[in-house]
């Protein structure tokens, strides 16, 4: 999933590593704990796959600019004192992604088609506009009978031990139920979007 999430805010820009992983956190809340220890492995080996393109990137050394003096020793001086701001300055890797890049992409958002669970499937709606129409669909429809799958289990599982659950208890599956119930709203909600025509066309999440 990281490698899919990776991939996904790289298509919008080319990033620095840190600029990457804040990224990574403003726009995928289950991803806000992303490390380093995990995102520069999972940078290495896209990159070794040829999906992740990394150049390095020097700044320009700060403070003004060495004015010219005019004498061969100020000259030498001037760039003996431009090379000493310069040394030991690291660049930052600017990560971008490839053609094969774009492929992988799309092969792990489709690669969906199977139960999943709850961060995966935010992560995978969190790119979901990149999805054919019938595709974006599907994986809703999908979600939504996973949920119904679940809520009837949990209510059966409600009724059969409602004589040995204390307060507690119940009250626990009741929270959750509701919590579902309100899952399959939402997602009524964006199936209906993406079935209700809009000047002939699917009316997309992104149009409301």
């Amino acid at each position: 999933m990281l490698e899919l999430a990776i991939l996904g805010v790289l298509k919008e820009t080319e990033l620095h590593g840190y600029e990457l992983k804040k990224r990574l956190a403003d726009a995928l809340g289950p991803f806000s704990s992303v490390s380093f220890g995990s995102l520069y492995p999972a940078l290495a080996r896209l990159e070794a796959a040829g999906a992740v393109k990394a150049v390095e990137a020097f700044a320009p050394a700060g403070g003004p600019a060495t004015p010219m003096t005019g004498s061969l020793s100020g000259e030498l001086a001037a760039f003996r004192a431009r090379r000493a701001s310069t040394r030991g300055q690291r660049g930052k890797k600017v990560y971008g992604i490839t053609e094969r890049g774009e492929q992988l992409f799309e092969e792990l958002l489709a690669a969906g088609s199977g139960p999943e669970d709850e961060r995966a499937f935010n992560l995978r709606l969190a790119f979901a506009r990149y999805l054919p129409d019938d595709e974006r669909l599907g994986m809703l429809e999908r979600r939504r009978a996973q949920l119904v799958e679940r809520l009837a289990k949990a209510r059966a599982a409600l009724r059969a031990g409602r004589e040995r659950l204390d307060g507690y208890g119940r009250s626990l599956i009741d929270h959750s139920t509701e919590s579902t119930e309100r899952d399959i709203s939402w997602l009524d909600r964006l199936i209906a979007a993406e079935r209700t025509p809009k000047d002939g066309k699917p009316k997309h999440l992104e149009d409301n």
